[in-house]
């Protein structure tokens, strides 16, 4: 037990010789290994908490959307030669200007851009003169009227008047269905 004191006080006189530590052992590891596990650990813990608390605080904050109005003008009625398809409100609106026939009488109506059979973004194809629906093929006749492919039904309309400054205004929160006879509502469409 002497040799082994002996021993012991000449390592730790030659290792503050070296300013070496004492050798950490067994137990000197396990605990290295251990307390690191430990703090990643508690890092992950800390990480998770800070994104549940971001969800919630951007949970109570309001859905505010850049949604366009229900309600906007698309120029006057002489702005739109027979036959023509307005087609930069497609992005912003949703929405085809047509000045065409339906049932022998000439209108100018708005036409919702969504394909009745899955609700993709039909696209105007100005060299057939038919709206055609690029994911399952369907078309539609300039009226809106389904010609080919899956889609159930016509296109559906908006609501379109003449405002007070005489501009066309087409109202989205107001559509109208061909196949309910919704169509002949003079609501739908714009004498010419």
């Amino acid at each position: 037990m002497g040799a082994s004191l002996e021993m012991n006080t000449q390592r730790e006189q030659i290792a503050d010789e070296r300013n070496v530590g004492p050798d950490p052992g067994r137990r000197g590891m396990v605990g290295a290994i251990l307390g690191s596990g430990m703090g990643l650990g508690f890092l992950a813990l800390g990480a998770v908490t800070g994104l549940w608390t971001a969800a919630a605080a951007r949970f109570m904050m309001p859905n505010v959307t850049g949604e366009p109005l229900e309600k906007f003008k698309v120029g006057f009625p002489g702005d739109y030669a027979k036959g023509y398809v307005e087609t930069k409100y497609k992005q912003r609106h949703g929405v085809w200007v047509v000045h065409g026939e339906y049932h022998g009488r000439r209108q100018i109506y708005a036409l919702r851009t969504i394909c009745t059979h899955l609700g993709c973004i039909t696209i105007w194809q100005e060299n057939e003169q038919k709206f055609k629906c690029p994911c399952h093929g369907s078309g539609f006749y300039k009226d809106g009227i389904n010609l080919e492919g899956p889609a159930p039904r016509p296109m559906e309309r908006y609501a379109i008047e003449i405002a007070d400054d005489g501009q066309l205004e087409v109202d989205r929160s107001k559509v109208y269905q061909e196949e309910l006879g919704q169509w002949d509502d003079p609501a739908c469409y714009v004498l010419t």
